[in-house]
């Protein structure tokens, strides 16, 4: 096994090497909220800053929790970083419909604008279908390239 080293502080990873954290959480509030929190110590843990990826995390677990719910099926966080890009991903097994951005106006209540608030956060994001019944919003954000 090869050993790593690096400054101290900073994590060892090998080039190339694609950091990933995958985690299933049942699509209730408390999911969602765990969500946020574990990817919160997830970036810590790799020396990466928290925001505005944690509000993105908080923002697509609510959705999955809310709107990507299924009874009896759990949603999915995944997080994994390839060079200078975090990509974070929520699956949920509500297939149906994909998810649009809600303009803000005066007139609408504060629900329904997390997707406006991915778009204003992420560098990129978007929608997939997967294998029915499912879907995945993601979201990337550009990190600090982190020395191998």
């Amino acid at each position: 096994m090869q050993k790593l080293t690096a400054p101290a502080g900073q994590p060892a990873y090998p080039e190339g090497h694609i950091r990933n954290f995958r985690v299933l959480l049942s699509p209730t509030p408390r999911g969602a909220r765990l969500a946020r929190l574990l990817a919160t110590e997830q970036l810590r843990t790799w020396a990466l800053p928290v925001d505005p990826a944690a509000n993105i995390v908080a923002e697509l677990a609510a959705n999955a929790a809310t709107h990507g719910r299924v009874p009896g099926r759990n949603f999915q966080l995944m997080l994994y970083v390839v060079g200078d890009t975090l990509r974070i991903e929520v699956t949920d097994t509500q297939g149906d419909g994909l998810p649009q951005p809600k303009e803000a106006t005066a007139d609408t209540s504060e629900a329904g604008r997390g997707l406006l608030v991915v778009a204003a956060l992420a560098d990129r994001w978007g929608v997939d279908r997967n294998l029915p019944p499912r879907k995945t919003v993601w979201a990337e954000v550009t990190v600090p390239r982190q020395a191998p």
